[in-house]
């Protein structure tokens, strides 16, 4: 059976892509630090913000993971308003402990477990890269994940895994609810900034994910994911 581990699969993207690998037949492990509303999830709690992320991870996967064809899908994110004059460090480290550095945790415990076949997608954002203002930590973290991405590609030569980061556009997710404050005028505004003219579904994006997964041929790949953004 193969098996795809995926952060922050509780809720909007996340929890998208665990349905449908599940409905693929894969085995799902959701690392968060709440539960998917799904019982045939194997949910394990897990708060990637902490110091002690790594070893906690170490010890877990251990336990739940052995040698076998894994689809790693690093989604788990925050966004918080910011600007880059005025953001404590401490925030600004939290923001990239979740975002970045968890990933970087995690590929180091689970990329050794990999059989050939498997991969890693790294979830990035239309702000992956281009920037919009108040969300300085954000696009900091996620233009970072591209470099990681691109990285991870070189060092997996000669192994058959492969590697991508799907950059969503504007999703109609929780997180962007809460970041524009639920405020409906602000978020049909977003919508309009899209070809479409609306966001983009969070089974949109688990759809690019599944495809990304199945193809090594997308190695290395950026792939925008945004139905077509407006450029002024």
């Amino acid at each position: 059976m193969k098996t795809l581990v995926v952060t922050g699969a509780s809720k909007g993207i996340g929890f998208a892509i665990a349905e449908l690998f599940l409905d693929d037949g894969f085995r799902v492990i959701n690392l968060s630090r709440t539960p998917a509303p799904d019982d045939r999830i194997q949910n394990f709690h897990l708060d990637l913000s902490l110091a002690n992320a790594e070893e906690e991870v170490n010890d877990l996967i251990s336990k739940i993971l052995e040698q076998e064809e894994i689809c790693l899908v690093h989604n788990a994110a925050k966004m918080t308003n910011d600007i880059a004059q005025s953001t404590e460090t401490a925030k600004f480290q939290d923001v990239l402990n979740i975002n970045v550095i968890a990933a970087h945790i995690l590929n180091q415990a689970i990329i050794p477990l990999m059989k050939p076949g498997s991969s890693v997608i790294y979830i990035g954002s239309t702000l992956s890269e281009k920037a919009v203002s108040n969300t300085y930590s954000y696009v900091v973290s996620k233009h970072a994940l591209i470099g990681m991405m691109r990285a991870t590609c070189q060092d997996l030569k000669g192994m058959n895994i492969h590697t991508s980061c799907i950059c969503p556009g504007f999703t109609d997710t929780e997180m962007l609810r809460a970041h524009v404050a639920e405020d409906r005028e602000v978020i049909n505004t977003i919508a309009s900034t899209s070809t479409f003219g609306r966001l983009v579904s969070p089974s949109e994006i688990a759809a690019t994910v599944q495809f990304a997964a199945r193809h090594p041929v997308i190695n290395g790949a950026v792939l925008h994911a945004n139905l077509g953004q407006i450029e002024n």
